[in-house]
């Protein structure tokens, strides 16, 4: 039996605002806006971003309830089980912190280890997002 082929399309978040999660993945991440649609089974009013091949779905719930805080942290989501988060490559990490931080991003954690070099940041809702560095790739 052959393996069937597939690619990645994308990730998703849910948000509080739909409107603000479009305007911070923009003016933070350079996202732009590929197409806005309603969800009905989901009453989800919901936008696909991308920038070049990577795309983002984000969801905007009528009656969803807030992020919980131990989803907030890194190590503290890792203990419980499901989806954690999208990891992008950055080529020089160190870089791309300075951007975040004069963007006053909010940089949830950074690891600068023997094995690797990433950081986490929270989007406007507090999801989670990595960015690991691999400069040769």
């Amino acid at each position: 039996m052959t393996m069937a082929e597939f690619t990645f399309h994308h990730g998703g978040v849910s948000v509080p605002s739909l409107d603000e999660a479009i305007d911070w993945y923009g003016r933070v991440l350079g996202f732009e806006l590929e197409r806005r649609f309603f969800i009905e089974k989901a009453r989800s009013h919901t936008a696909m971003v991308r920038k070049g091949p990577l795309r983002f779905e984000i969801f905007e719930v009528e009656g969803a309830a807030p992020l919980p805080e131990e989803r907030r942290s890194p190590p503290a989501d890792l203990r419980t089980h499901g989806n954690k988060h999208v990891a992008f490559r950055v080529a020089d990490l160190e870089v791309f912190l300075e951007e975040m931080e004069a963007k006053a991003v909010d940089i949830a954690f950074v690891v600068r280890e023997a094995f690797g070099k990433g950081c986490f940041i929270r989007d406007c809702a507090g999801n989670l997002i990595e960015f690991v560095e691999e400069p040769n790739a």
